[in-house]
């Protein structure tokens, strides 16, 4: 049965027009571009819009979960709504971002054709099954159009448990991004595009990963290619 699920090519260089070149050369690999307005000097988001044809993805991830941003929630919850506004493909907003924030997406969301994930990251260990489903649970109660579930992995245990999570997302109809980080993790960001998994997340080379583990869009079509040949 072949897979519906996406790649996405995450970007994150510090100057647009380092980060508009890159995501170019990479376009034809990707279903989906990831711009991380965090890693940015200076975020922005209509030169993205305005050049790339590839569906777009605006992330700007704070330190607290992991990301480069440090500053006012205000200054950060921004640039996600103007990409709202510009309608692209998808925004990420954190699970745990305040309330404010949830709200003000949620109403920009209801004039735009955007896709909102809701994404929550763990960068410690991999919880119990039951704490996961309830993460997912939160964020279809909080109106995510999908859900972004990552663990970090120090056995296969640990990602058997996540990968597991797309039989219940399957039973809700929530469609779930769901894998692992970390060296034992690395398999299911393969497997995820077998599983049911929306959209895993690949670097545009082996050096700029964005996250543990992550594998460089190369390498990720390549084992794509051998797994159907």
């Amino acid at each position: 049965m072949k897979s519906h699920s996406r790649i996405c090519v995450s970007i994150g260089r510090s100057s647009i027009d380092d980060a508009l070149a890159i995501a170019d050369s990479v376009a034809a690999q990707a279903d989906v571009l990831e711009i991380r307005l965090d890693f940015l000097h200076t975020p922005a988001v209509s030169p993205f819009v305005n050049t790339l044809r590839t569906p777009l993805l605006f992330t700007n991830r704070p330190d607290w979960e992991g990301g480069e941003f440090v500053g006012k929630e205000e200054q950060r919850i921004g640039p996600l709504l103007e990409a709202v506004t510009e309608n692209c493909g998808y925004v990420d907003l954190e699970l745990l971002a305040p309330d404010d924030s949830h709200q003000r997406m949620r109403m920009a969301l209801q004039e735009s054709r955007t896709k909102l994930i809701l994404s929550w990251h763990n960068f410690k260990d991999t919880p119990t099954r039951e704490e996961l489903v309830g993460r997912m649970a939160l964020m279809q109660d909080k109106g995510a159009d999908i859900g972004k579930i990552i663990t970090t992995a120090h056995s296969h245990r640990d990602v058997l448990r996540v990968l597991q999570l797309q039989e219940v997302a399957e039973q809700l109809g929530f469609p779930l991004i769901a894998f692992c980080m970390g060296r034992p993790g690395v398999v299911s960001r393969v497997a995820t595009c077998e599983l049911g998994g929306y959209m895993t997340y690949c670097s545009v080379s082996d050096d700029e990963a964005t996250a543990p583990g992550q594998l460089s869009v190369g390498s990720l079509r390549e084992i794509h290619f051998l797994m159907r040949v």
